[in-house]
């Protein structure tokens, strides 16, 4: 079973976002750890696509899939770290039902989306010609994902759940509080109620349900998630930095 069958199927598929690893050799970390896949972060960090593409072609060689949150909804991201060997793209602050399609525009090929053919690289494993039966097995195994993080995002919440070839909502819980006027304040009722209303979304479009957070929500919606991104390589090289001396405190 694929990781996007599992997924779909209501399984949990574990993961961390990456900002400032790009040695290969964190994707053996990773899958030495039991992740499933990393989530390289362009939209807060630097990652150049040669390097982006070292670290896929790397993870996917192992069986630990790499997705990209882009910086922002276009082809040339989108289709672009496709091409480079990613299997999940996720678009940070999809609003409309339009922008969920536009998405998926990119990320698939016909007859889902529009995603243009090239062959000889990353993607279809370095093979020349077109291979329809490449084409084919992408689309079934890309994980488009909508990164949920506003308000506006909310009123249009059933419509882009709805749009074919979106696979996942995932809620960026700081971004949303920010947007519901409550910044930081990720415990307040108001933004539990609006993560409960993605979860809810992906129920009823039979849609997978994300969070990017600490344990403590990851563990609140437990019940719901199947797409678990816990934290950032930075939380645990710090975490595990500060034990170096926190080993001597009483």
């Amino acid at each position: 079973m694929s990781l996007k069958e599992k997924l779909l199927a209501g399984e949990k598929i574990y993961g961390t976002m990456l900002r400032v690893s790009r040695n290969p050799a964190v994707t053996y970390i990773a899958k030495n750890s039991g992740l499933d896949f990393v989530m390289y972060d362009c939209e807060h960090s630097n990652y150049t696509m040669e390097t982006l593409h070292d670290l896929f072609i790397t993870g996917n060689a192992l069986g630990l899939e790499s997705f990209l949150r882009v910086p922002a909804l276009s082809r040339e991201y989108i289709s672009r770290a496709l091409d480079q060997g990613a299997t999940g793209v996720m678009v940070p602050m999809l609003e409309t039902p339009e922008m969920a399609r536009e998405h998926v525009k990119y990320s698939k090929y016909q007859p889902l989306g529009e995603r243009g053919y090239a062959s000889g690289i990353a993607h279809s494993g370095y093979k020349a010609g077109v291979h329809l039966e490449v084409m084919r097995n992408a689309n079934k195994a890309v994980i488009s994902i909508a990164q949920i993080e506003s308000a506006k995002t909310l009123e249009n919440l059933d419509a882009i759940a709805a749009t074919d070839g979106i696979d996942a909502l995932l809620v960026g819980p700081n971004d949303l509080s920010i947007s519901l006027g409550i910044p930081g304040d990720l415990n307040n009722k108001i933004e539990i109620e609006a993560i409960g209303e993605v979860a809810a979304a992906c129920k009823r479009h039979n849609k997978a349900f994300g969070i990017h957070a600490g344990p403590a929500m990851l563990k609140r919606f437990c019940d719901d998630l199947t797409l678990v991104m816990m934290q950032t390589d930075i939380d645990f090289l710090s975490a595990g930095f500060a034990g170096v001396k926190n080993i001597f405190k009483d």
